[in-house]
């Protein structure tokens, strides 16, 4: 009865370590209300949105400030006990997950908008701040956050996993965008990385190493990050097309012809179906882009007119526009909503996401026959795509029940990776490397840049406590 399934290889190893009762005893006497050992409130910290199923931490830590966060990582330094920072669970690869036991550290209440230097473009926050608080904090000043990864995930989640999402054609990712960082390394020191200075050449670049390291070296609590004008005027479409090739191909000429496309998004017939019925829309059930143009009103009915002419070319019909604010947070929400469209068409499924990210000039490639394949699979998925800067998502969606199932769709995950490396791209465009995509990272970059990352994490974690067992093993 208890015989490992077909698919026991897939899942991640789970080596929790002891938890001494001295521990939990300690964090309760210095945290008090903010010390949790619950078992509610462990499994909320021990679940995101990946399909991995791993026992809840030991207790829950709710930080406040960057002393609490010290002070918890002493102790558990003292003890030898991992620590895993928190912030509002949407991870999709699992980083979350205490897959060698320990204490979730939740920062969700660091959320302070800390300063707003509107004359510099900047602004610096606690870790806990979302997306969409930061962007009502700063929309008085007339500027924005442009980083969109559709979950309204905090700010310190999306520099940890060096996340981008829907805008970053135009405005780049959290590798371009965070300036400064304030960081609790393993022994409970606080260091501060960057300055609010748009560039630098002092020394290492700590900020880059500590963006993107998904908490394994250090747990942020203070981000810097660049802010931007809004735009004098939005406008936003979408335009069907007659099958996914000519709505790749489009995207293709838009990039290469250097429009400024905010957004350019793409959706196969398959999960507008899905959306539509998730977001009560009546969208076409076609391959769709979505697009979003920022500039002045001239800027952008010059760059509209260039798209219009390029899909039309290429076969595109019905361009509907969303003019109006109401209009075009309707249609962005419910692209947002695609995951959870999917997920809800196959009530009980997990998703299995995949993340590749290729040249653009290989996109048609990379989209196209990974498609087919999962066609050809029969099982259920959607497809969503940040097209405009090479990478889209093949979502899975598998009965956990039918170990056959996840079996099917890594291979199928494998296929998609292994077709993107060899076109010149990389196995992850915004998720992180987290549980799932540790092989593929080794098959990426190769076992001596592997052993760097290791080399780094041990002189940073000697005793690796800091999220461990995330992006390699140790």
């Amino acid at each position: 009865m208890n015989a490992p399934t077909a698919s026991h290889h897939l899942l991640p190893q789970v080596n929790a370590r002891d938890v001494p009762q001295a521990l939990l005893d300690a964090l309760q006497a210095r945290f008090g209300a903010q010390f949790s050992s619950a078992m509610a409130v462990r499994e909320q910290h021990g679940r995101d949105e990946s399909a991995f199923d791993i026992p809840p931490p030991a207790a829950v830590v709710f930080a406040q400030s960057t002393q609490d966060v010290s002070d918890a990582v002493k102790l558990a330094a003292q003890y030898l006990v991992p620590v895993i920072p928190f912030g509002v669970g949407s991870s999709l690869e699992g980083h979350l997950l205490a897959v060698q036991g320990g204490i979730s550290l939740d920062v969700s209440r660091m959320d302070a908008v800390l300063s707003i230097n509107a004359e510099d473009l900047t602004v610096t926050v606690q870790p806990g701040v979302t997306r969409k608080a930061l962007n009502e904090a700063v929309k008085s000043s007339g500027l924005f956050f442009p980083i969109d990864p559709g979950a309204d995930a905090t700010i310190g989640g999306m520099s940890a996993t060096r996340a981008s999402g829907t805008n970053a054609v135009r405005y780049g990712t959290m590798r371009e965008n965070v300036l400064a960082l304030e960081v609790v390394t393993a022994d409970g020191s606080v260091i501060r990385t960057g300055t609010r200075a748009k560039k630098s050449s002092a020394g290492y670049d700590l900020t880059r190493l500590l963006v993107g390291s998904e908490g394994t070296l250090g747990v942020i609590t203070e981000v810097t990050v660049k802010l931007y004008p809004l735009p004098e005027a939005v406008m936003a479409a979408t335009c069907s097309f007659n099958s996914l090739a000519d709505a790749v191909n489009t995207t293709i000429q838009i990039i290469q012809l250097g429009v400024p496309i905010a957004r350019c998004e793409l959706l196969d017939a398959n999960t507008i179906r899905m959306v539509n019925a998730h977001s009560k829309l009546t969208l076409r059930e076609g391959a769709m882009l979505l697009m979003e143009f920022h500039g002045s009103p001239e800027g952008v009915k010059e760059q509209v007119q260039t798209v219009q002419e390029i899909a039309a070319d290429c076969g595109g019909s019905a361009f509907e526009w969303a003019e109006t604010p109401e209009e075009r947070t309707r249609l962005w929400t419910a692209r947002h909503n695609a995951y959870f469209a999917g997920v809800q068409s196959r009530p009980g499924c997990k998703a299995i996401t995949t993340d590749a990210c290729v040249p653009i000039s290989h996109l048609a490639d990379a989209l196209l026959d990974s498609v087919t394949e999962a066609q050809e699979a029969g099982l259920p998925y959607f497809l969503v795509g940040h097209v405009g800067d090479g990478n889209f998502h093949m979502g899975y969606l598998i009965d956990p029940t039918q170990p056959e199932e996840r079996e099917l769709a890594e291979k199928l995950n494998h296929q998609l990776v292994e077709r993107a490396l060899k076109l010149g791209g990389t196995c992850t465009g915004e998720h992180g490397v987290g549980l799932h995509k540790q092989g593929f990272l080794v098959e990426e970059t190769g076992n001596g840049a592997v052993e760097m990352m290791r080399t780094i994490k041990r002189a940073l974690d000697p005793h690796n406590i800091l999220n461990p067992g995330k992006i390699f093993a140790l």
